[in-house]
């Protein structure tokens, strides 16, 4: 085997050196270093990239290298070259992401046929691009990084598979910092406060209005941009006060909102008169009157359900709930709280939404399912717990001659895809 020892190659003319024909295979020894310090092309879009030392501040990247990228100190742009050519790639490993997004800019050129920049919002988020053409432009070689690139905070964020929700149990704010394109969107759910419930007999507060595009009706949620989105999550409706006159109508709860989707509040529970509208209605009290209406103008669309109308004495009808109307109360038997809606918009299902229960001269209406109150039956009855849940929207239970139950306060939930 004949060797050559040499210090250094070059062409004797031009600059391209050949290095055998084809067919050829040339062998690299165990323990034996090739050191690249100019462009390497044609080895793919894995072999052909060189790690470089942490970055920590904006960077132009240069084709055929990888780049750890620590934001720890703050958000950093890394942009792409300028005039890539077919098989140009670079890699980017987002050390502290979900600290301070790493934005990847696209410099003129179309990422995945698109003219969005890259967002990784996440710790140790990677992505390896590859250029293709001046149509398709840089596309990913993995899928190492969220499909939508949204960095939001709020509330209390959890994950569920591949979405992120943020649950709003009072008011706050929605802060969108980061996103890579004006179509992406969120689903939601947004619940006003519970209803107040009438006092001696009289009707169950309605549910807090309920509305939400998830899983229906598909609506394609709303379209995020990265701005600050205030939450306001509805108080329920304070108690009423042990009469000294018995006519006492029940408060509403009040108004939750997400933007541009609003739910109002639950109607009070009446005593001597037709229960409050809202949300969903408040039970009527007795004798002969109406049950308040769910949803009335100029509330659209739907939130909920009309409270139970009343047709004899001392028997006060059920507030409405999200599922269902309130059940009319019937000599001396109150009725019971409209049913609410499961949800499982948080990754398990959660029923809210239920109406206060009727109180009744012999028998108590029950809550409805979905954090209602219960109502007081019977002239020796017990007082069962006559409040609304917390963070349901759930109407007050109605009461008997103490001071009624409140309503449940709303909930605002956001949820998102972000891998």
């Amino acid at each position: 085997m004949s060797e050559i020892k040499v210090n250094k190659l070059s062409s004797r003319t031009g600059n391209a050196v050949t290095l055998g024909t084809s067919g050829d295979t040339f062998t690299i020894p165990s323990g034996v270093t090739l050191t690249n310090s100019g462009t390497a092309t044609g080895f793919g879009s894995d072999s052909d990239i060189s790690w470089q030392s942490v970055v920590t501040s904006n960077t132009t990247m240069v084709a055929g290298r990888g780049y750890f990228v620590d934001s720890s100190g703050g958000a950093i742009t890394m942009t792409l070259p300028a005039s890539p050519t077919i098989g140009d790639s670079v890699a980017v490993h987002a050390l502290d992401g979900q600290t301070n997004t790493v934005t990847i800019a696209r410099n003129s050129s179309n990422i995945e046929g698109g003219t969005d920049n890259l967002s990784l919002a996440s710790n140790y988020a990677a992505i390896t691009l590859v250029f293709t053409d001046a149509a398709n432009g840089w596309v990913r070689h993995n899928k190492e990084i969220p499909d939508t690139f949204i960095a939001a905070t709020g509330g209390t964020a959890t994950t569920s598979g591949d979405y992120k929700i943020h649950t709003f149990n009072s008011s706050s704010n929605f802060v969108v910092s980061t996103i890579s394109s004006s179509s992406h969107t969120a689903e939601y759910l947004v619940i006003g406060g519970g209803g107040g419930s009438a006092n001696n007999r009289g009707g169950g507060g309605g549910a807090g209005g309920y509305r939400t595009n998830y899983p229906a009706p598909a609506t394609g949620g709303l379209t995020l941009a990265a701005q600050t989105y205030p939450i306001t999550v509805g108080a329920g409706a304070a108690g009423t006060p042990t009469p000294s006159t018995p006519s006492v109508t029940g408060a509403d709860g009040s108004t939750s909102t997400f933007s541009t989707i609003t739910s109002a509040g639950g109607g009070g529970g009446g005593y001597d008169g037709g229960g409050r509208a809202g949300g969903s209605g408040g039970g009527a009290g007795y004798p002969g009157h109406n049950g308040g209406a769910g949803n009335t103008p100029p509330v659209s669309p739907s939130q909920g359900n009309p409270g139970g109308n009343n047709s004899s004495n001392d028997s006060g009808s059920g507030g409405g709930g999200a599922g269902s109307a309130g059940v009319v109360g019937v000599n001396q038997n109150a009725g019971n709280g409209g049913n609410g809606l499961a949800s499982t918009i948080t990754g398990s299902s959660v029923t809210r939404g239920g109406g206060g229960g009727g109180s009744g001269g012999d028998t108590a209406g029950t809550a409805g399912p979905g954090g209602g109150g219960a109502g007081y039956g019977g002239p020796n009855g017990a007082n069962p717990d006559q409040n609304g849940d917390a963070n349901t929207g759930g109407g007050a239970g109605a009461s008997r001659n103490v001071t009624s139950g409140t309503g449940g306060s709303g909930v605002v939930i956001i949820r998102y895809k972000y891998q």
